[in-house]
Formats: structure tokens, C-alpha cells, sequence
């Protein structure tokens, strides 16, 4: 199993390479399942793997031209404040059973995963309907709307509080359908968004000390997902943007149902 875990990890590597998204959401399930390590400790595994090969990735991203800075700033900046208020403020006050149908109680958990899918289900359907509607790619010459995107930013960071997760999930579609930057950018941008993002949530972890962690493996495990990240780079130079968005919108939407189905039916 662990051989198997290997490979999922140089998988997931490939799809942050690929798709700038990704990692997370692929990274915690292997950490649980094919190497049996506690949901809490590999949560944290996650941010640091997924904090340094985003990190990484946006090195080829850069030397093509295919991060904005600026994007990142205007969008990030906010979307860090938001994740802050969020995590402090707003989810602490959620009950721990949010509604209750007759017998059926609808937990804070089961609650913040449904609405998580029910996102990434959305995000897909407007991504996969605009590649349908749309020949060309996006003008990367389009003036952005500094204000616009922050307030963007700070809607996902309340999105990715709430749920815990989401990164590049919420962050690609965000900047593609609404800022209107064009897909690779895109991909870019959001790896240099996730890179902070999870870095500094990792350095959290790191300096609590309530976590042991095992140092070797993670070096190992990371080391492994960035070899992957480089395979899907070069993936995606060879791939046109429409495809790329088209594919990365079916990739969200089949693990959002994914999500709804283990959530509301497989749920333990």
C-alpha cells in the first residue's frame, strides 16, 4: 500500500503542475487511506507538501510568463484576512448540529463538505459551459479591476474558511469566469496564492509543537510531489488553454460529486 502511496503522491504532484490545483484535496485522502496516518497530522503533512511544490511550480511558471503578481497581491492580500476573520469569527460560531430534519441532524462537518462540493459542482458546470461557449482564449492584455479582485479574494478566502480547504479549486475558476484571466495565468496565479497560503499555515503547525512530525517522510513525500509537479509543467505547455480549462472543470466536478456521494451516502 505504501508503494501505491508513493505513486498517488507523484500523481498528485502532476495534477498541481498540471492544473495548479489539486493537491490537497488528492494529498489528505492518500495520507489517510494507503499510509494510515491520523486526519489531524495529515491535514498538516498537506499544507507543507502542497506550500512547497506550488512554491516550486511557480519558478517555470514565472520564466513563461504565466504568473500576475499583481493578480496575486490584490487577490491574496484579501483572501488571507478573509481566511483569518473566517476561521476566528465566523466558523467557531457555527453550531456543532447546524439543522434538524425530523430525526436527521445535519452536523457542522457533514454541513461545510456539502457545501464544499456543492462549490466545486457550480465552479465546473460555469467552467465547462463558458469552454463550450467560447472558441478563443481570453485577451491576457484585459485591464483587471484591482477592487473587483479583491473583493473576489476576499470571497474566497471566506469560501476556503469555512471549508478548510479549496485553494486552486475555488481560486481558478474565480480568476478565469469572473476576473477574466486567461487560463495558464491562471493556473500560475493561483500556485503562487496556494504557496503562501499553505506555508503559512504549515509554519502554524510547525511552531504549535502539539503535532509530531516525521520529518524524514515528509521530506520524502514532498521531494516526490514536486518531481510530479515538474511532469505535469511540462504536460501543460503542450496542452491548448480551452482543453486545459475544459479538463480541469470535468476534474472538479467529478470530484465534487465524489465528495457529495461519500458525504450523503457513504458517510460512517
Amino acid at each position: 500500500m505504501e508503494i501505491i502511496g508513493y505513486l498517488a503522491i507523484i500523481l498528485a504532484g502532476i495534477s498541481i503542475g498540471l492544473i495548479g490545483a489539486g493537491g490537497g484535496i488528492l494529498t489528505v485522502p492518500i495520507l489517510v487511506y494507503l499510509f494510515g496516518i491520523n486526519p489531524v497530522l495529515a491535514t498538516a503533512y498537506s499544507l507543507f507538501l502542497v506550500g512547497w511544490t506550488s512554491l516550486v511550480g511557480v519558478v517555470p511558471k514565472y520564466l513563461s510568463r504565466k504568473v500576475s503578481f499583481k493578480t496575486a497581491v490584490v487577490f491574496g492580500v484579501p483572501s488571507l484576512i478573509s481566511v483569518f476573520l473566517t476561521r476566528k469569527y465566523i466558523l467557531p460560531s457555527i453550531p456543532e448540529t447546524v439543522f434538524q430534519i425530523g430525526t436527521v441532524s445535519v452536523s457542522k462537518s457533514l454541513f461545510l463538505m456539502v457545501l464544499f462540493a456543492i462549490l466545486m459542482v457550480l465552479a465546473a458546470r460555469s467552467m465547462l459551459k463558458k469552454s463550450k461557449s467560447t472558441s478563443g482564449s481570453q485577451n491576457p492584455n484585459t485591464s483587471i479591476n484591482p477592487i473587483f479582485v479583491s473583493l473576489l479574494g476576499f470571497l474566497e478566502g471566506s469560501l476556503t474558511g469555512l471549508v478548510g480547504a479549496g485553494g486552486g479549486f475555488i481560486i481558478i475558476p474565480i480568476l478565469t469566469l469572473l476576473a477574466k484571466i486567461e487560463i495558464k495565468k491562471a493556473i500560475g496565479t493561483s500556485l503562487l496564492i496556494v504557496a503562501v497560503k499553505s506555508l503559512i499555515g504549515s509554519l502554524g503547525d510547525i511552531t504549535s509543537g502539539y503535532l509530531e512530525l516525521d520529518w524524514k517522510f515528509l521530506v520524502l513525500i514532498t521531494s516526490l510531489s514536486v518531481v510530479g509537479m515538474f511532469v505535469g509543467n511540462a504536460l501543460s505547455r503542450k496542452i491548448d488553454g480551452q482543453k486545459l480549462k475544459s479538463g480541469f472543470g470535468w476534474f472538479i466536478f467529478i470530484m465534487g460529486i465524489y465528495i457529495l456521494i461519500k458525504e450523503l451516502f457513504l458517510r460512517t
